[in-house]
């Protein structure tokens, strides 16, 4: 994702999980308030490597005519993989660590998409979730008039925060408002 994005990671829409759990607790609960909430302070402000090094090592084990870790066998495997690209021993070292190289990137890529894809999972279920909850909120506050003072305003904190929330998660989607 090269835009900038709100939440970057899973841990970063804990915050947002919190919020639609206690909009369900203070749907479920209509005498809850603040004082109840679990996010007072909030309503207040309203392997690839290892692989690649496996290879890279048993490469360099069985390649050389010399076999094992000793000098003349480590020397050995290297000058043998240094002549598969027409070099000696310098040159098997590059070629001995492509592997570690390549499948490090490569596991890279694999991990960091995959993360990128859950994130995304994750801010559409929390999205729609947060709408839901928003939703809900609303139609309750249509009620006002037989709510306490201190549940009018939790609902209404509630709402600034779930608002945020969507708003939030709306642009991280490149959703049209």
């Amino acid at each position: 994702m090269s835009k900038e994005c709100n939440f970057r990671s899973l841990d970063s829409l804990k915050s947002v999980q919190n919020v639609v759990n206690d909009a369900s607790e203070a749907l479920k609960d209509p005498k809850r308030t603040v004082k109840d909430s679990t996010i007072p302070d909030a309503l207040g402000a309203a392997g690839g490597a290892a692989v690649g090094g496996g290879i890279g090592f048993a490469a360099l084990y069985y390649a050389g005519s010399v076999t094992g870790l000793s000098a003349a066998g480590i020397t050995s495997g290297l000058a043998a993989a240094g002549g598969i690209v027409g070099g000696g021993m310098v040159a098997g070292i590059a070629v001995l660590a492509a592997p570690v190289v390549i499948l490090g990137v490569g596991g890279y890529v694999l991990v960091h998409h995959r993360h990128e894809e859950k994130l995304k999972q994750e801010k559409e279920r929390l999205y729609s979730a947060a709408l839901q909850k928003q939703q809900a909120i609303i139609n309750e506050l249509k009620n006002k008039a037989q709510m306490s003072k201190d549940r009018v305003d939790y609902l209404e904190r509630l709402n600034i925060l779930l608002q945020k929330a969507i708003e939030d998660l709306r642009q991280d989607l490149g959703k049209a408002a």
